[in-house]
């Protein structure tokens, strides 16, 4: 099965309405990857979670996402905040949707669009972690504890 992609249209008024930006997938071992890294700079920054998170699994951490990340200090975060774009392309000519390239810093203009895309990259790769955290070892083996 292919990567999951997505089309985001900007609507917002400003000088970015209407462009169109591509988000593909990472793959597998790349998402994980910074799904990882993620997780061990939110421990190592003392970023608090909310109560009852580990009541709710990865899904829980999943849905408070792109907040954790925006708690840590910046050194820690950069990094992770530029990899997550490495996902994203520009439709320059939406009426030639063929066309995508990397996005050049100036094809962004607003704050807010780079803020949306954020959003659309972690909602696109959250979907399967979502999953994930739903589903249990333990409904299909049951010599193991549950919780």
């Amino acid at each position: 099965m292919a990567r999951k992609v997505q089309t985001v249209t900007i609507s917002a008024e400003g000088r970015d309405k209407g462009k169109v930006f591509l988000i593909t997938e990472m793959p597998a071992s790349r998402a994980e990857k910074w799904a990882l890294r993620a997780l061990l700079a939110i421990g190592r920054g003392g970023v608090q979670l909310p109560e009852g998170i580990e009541k709710m699994g990865f899904a829980g951490i999943v849905s408070y996402g792109i907040n954790l990340i925006t708690q840590l200090p910046y050194e820690e975060a950069e990094y992770l905040l530029a990899e997550m774009f490495t996902c994203v392309q520009i439709m320059p000519d939406p009426a030639r949707p063929q066309i995508v390239r990397a996005v050049q810093d100036d094809d962004i203009e607003e704050v807010a669009t780079r803020i949306t895309l954020r959003k659309e990259i972690f909602g696109l790769h959250s979907d399967f972690l979502k999953a994930v955290g739903k589903s249990t070892t333990a409904s299909t083996s049951p010599n193991l504890p549950t919780a």
